[in-house]
């Protein structure tokens, strides 16, 4: 950097790795020559058409993950700028994402203890319990999920079939609960503010107390 300049980088160019959605195949967009050769020997990516790398179809999650962190790591010590999506990063904080679930639920609580009208109190509830995307939707599909998969694995042990037909019933009974505060998210939505009192009139001035004789 020159004296009194702007400092200099060495960007030679933006490499996305990613996760394909609809075929869960770890993919890169083309890039340069020089990138597309650290992908291919650090990140095992392959030739995958006319716009982009991919690594091989076969290769498991954790390879995936491993190879695409290995190959951002080398992009970058070569001067590439890269976006890895977190959910390939194996250098992440394995607890990040619940210190980040906890950090949301301080601050919702928080929004709670701090609303002063209906309205504020509809929002609260509404990231508690909106259909899709609130938590208790979350919650509830989470333990569906975990019950599918446990039931599948208590064949003929009648005391595990009874605990996942508890968590069955404990689950059921959360869902109706996330009904029940959608509809008091409702009606506390289309509350209308209470009317303000006027001040009560001054009540007549007291007489001063009469003197003894």
């Amino acid at each position: 950097m020159k004296d009194g300049g702007e400092p200099e980088f060495l960007v030679l160019d933006y490499v996305t790795i990613t996760r394909d959605p609809r075929t869960q195949l770890v993919v890169t967009s083309r890039c340069t020559p020089e990138a597309a050769g650290i992908l291919e020997t650090v990140g095992r990516f392959r030739d995958g058409g006319v716009h982009y790398l991919r690594q091989p179809h076969d290769m498991p999650v954790e390879q995936q993950r491993h190879y695409a962190t290995a190959a951002a790591q080398a992009l970058l010590l070569a001067g590439f700028s890269v976006f890895l999506d977190p959910s390939l990063n194996t250098l992440a904080t394995p607890d990040g994402d619940r210190a980040a679930a906890h950090r949301y639920l301080d601050q919702l609580a928080e929004r709670a203890s701090k609303a002063t009208d209906d309205k504020q109190v509809a929002e609260v509830l509404a990231e508690v319990a909106a259909p899709t995307e609130g938590l208790l939707s979350h919650l509830v599909q989470t333990l569906i999920t975990t019950w599918a998969t446990w039931s599948q694995r208590t064949e003929g042990a009648l005391s595990k079939e009874d605990l996942a037909m508890r968590l069955m019933d404990t689950t059921s009974v959360l869902s109706r609960g996330g009904d029940e505060i959608r509809h008091i998210r409702n009606q506390a939505a289309a509350a209308k503010p209470a009317a303000q009192q006027p001040p009560a009139p001054p009540g007549p001035a007291a007489s001063p107390p009469a003197r003894g004789r």
